[in-house]
This record gives C-alpha cells, structure tokens and sequence, in this order.
C-alpha cells in the first residue's frame, strides 16, 4: 500500500508543479500526440493509479490492485486530456470587431437623426461596443436597435427592432 500512496504521491507533486510552472513536457512529446501527454495528462494518470490500486489492494490483493488502478488512471488521464482540451479551445481570445456586431440587437446612446451619426451600444461576447450609428430614419435614444451592416470599423447601421405581438 505504500508504494501505491508514493505513485499517487509523486503524481500529484507533477499535477502541482504543472499547476504552477505549466507544461513540463512542452514541446518533448510532440510527435506522440498533441496534448495526450502533457504534464497535467501525466499527472493525473500516476496520481489515479497509485491512488486508485492503494485505495482496493487490501481488499482485492496487489495482483488486482494494479490493472484496477491502471483502469483508474486512464479515465482520470482522459478527463484530464479533456479538460485541458476543452480549456485551451476557447474562442474567447479574440477581440471582438465590428463585423461580429452585425445580426445583434443593442441600445441607442444618443439621438440617430436622419441625416447623421448618433450612437448605440452594442453587446458582443461579453463585450459592450460603442459605435456610431446611422439609420434610414431618426431614432431616440433607449430605442432597441438591431444591426443590419457595417459602414466602418467605427460605425453600424441599425434599424430598430420591431415590438413582439402578444
């Protein structure tokens, strides 16, 4: 049992180290696999098998204890390859610009005449956009808005969105 506890032991030193250095592995186990064998992949597959045959050998006996704690590591290795996958996939990096604003609805800031600019704010991806606005014809201020295109990378062109019928 206390080899086991020394293998789960020793993973969870390699899951904190990778917590705080990051990936110890970078760039050495490339041609194995992408992101299979990071550091935070490895750890978790040593720390769940120490951990997962030490937590059945008195019960089952070591020749049980190993493939059970082997079956244990795998599924937290792959938890781990799927977490940290999905992690670094997010699309939330990007900065968002002015053709994203198209299609969505926002507010008027200030007053759109018909022949000028005024200004909407506009919600895309957590972020508020303040542009200038023109419209085909004049809008008040707090009237909903939905853009229809983009005339510069500062300025929309909105129409204001038509109340729901009950």
């Amino acid at each position: 049992m206390t080899t086991f506890m020394v293998i789960g032991l020793v993973g969870l030193g390699l899951l904190l180290v990778s917590l705080v250095v990051g990936d110890l592995f970078d760039g050495a186990l490339d041609a194995l696999g992408g992101d299979a064998f990071s550091s935070a992949v490895v750890g978790a597959f040593v720390a769940a098998t120490g951990f997962g045959a030490a937590a059945v050998q008195g019960a089952v006996g070591t020749a049980l204890a190993i493939p059970v704690g082997l079956v244990t590591g795998s599924a937290f290795a792959w938890f781990a390859w799927w977490l940290t996958r999905l992690l670094s996939d997010g699309s939330s990096d990007s900065t968002p610009t002015t053709d994203d604003t198209i299609g969505r609805d926002g507010r008027v800031i200030t007053q759109i005449p018909a022949d000028g600019l005024g200004v909407v704010d506009i919600l895309v991806g957590g972020h508020t956009m303040r542009l200038n606005a023109r419209a085909e014809h004049p809008i008040e201020p707090g009237t909903p808005v939905h853009v229809t295109s983009v005339l510069s990378p500062t300025s929309v062109t909105v129409a204001p969105v038509w109340p729901e019928i009950a």
